[in-house]
């Protein structure tokens, strides 16, 4: 199972999801890691990785659609079998998610659907669970639409919410949670215990 990634930032689901590929516990290989911006510590872990990488934004594409069609190219040449977003803060392109239609994930750092939507994410979604005084939140993994955080949900796992939390100190939990999370379901996909539309496990 090859896996393509999108990042936007540090990457760190991104480097969880590879150290498991590298430990054998995940059955995957990491195929391809591209980032819309050129100075994201995703690519500096693919750089050290020796993963094959590329930046590509509006910066080297002058409209969204050639942009698409090269973030397609990209994962298609790598024959990237399951795409991942690992903060990825771009909407993808029409014939991206046409083609890879029911074989895109993203992970969230709350309860989907609660906390989703434009301008839900990274330490935004924490500032809003608190100020909302709930008692959990967690990580969701879904499909990717064309719609933020509105595609099927493939998994959850919930997190407590501790009296004295921070944004800070449920952002670090939450995350652990997501690391663990996807290497899970990434796993459960590859041994064709779960089942995605856009991937047929070799099981």
């Amino acid at each position: 199972m090859k896996l393509g990634f999108l990042a936007s930032h540090g990457g760190s689901n991104m480097q969880a999801i590879i150290d498991a590929c590298k430990s054998g516990e995940l059955n995957a290989t990491p195929a391809v890691i591209i980032s819309n911006n050129a100075e994201s510590g995703a690519l500096a872990k693919a750089r050290y990785e020796a993963i094959p990488h590329y930046h590509l934004s509006g910066k080297t594409h002058s409209s969204p659609e050639q942009l698409d069609q090269a973030i397609l190219d990209t994962l298609l040449a790598h024959q990237v079998d399951i795409v991942i977003l690992a903060g990825y803060m771009k909407k993808l392109g029409e014939q991206t998610l046409n083609r890879y239609a029911g074989a895109i994930l993203n992970i969230h750092p709350a309860l989907l659907p609660k906390f989703g939507g434009q301008g839900m994410y990274g330490i935004h979604v924490h500032e809003a669970v608190l100020a909302a005084d709930e008692h959990e939140t967690g990580a969701t993994i879904h499909l990717v639409t064309e719609e933020y955080d509105t595609g099927a949900i493939i998994a959850q796992e919930k997190v407590r919410v501790i009296h004295g939390d921070t944004p800070k100190s449920l952002q670090d939990r939450v995350l652990k949670a997501e690391h663990a999370l996807f290497k899970s379901i990434l796993q459960n996909i590859a041994e064709g215990k779960i089942c995605i539309s856009g991937y047929k496990a070799d099981y």
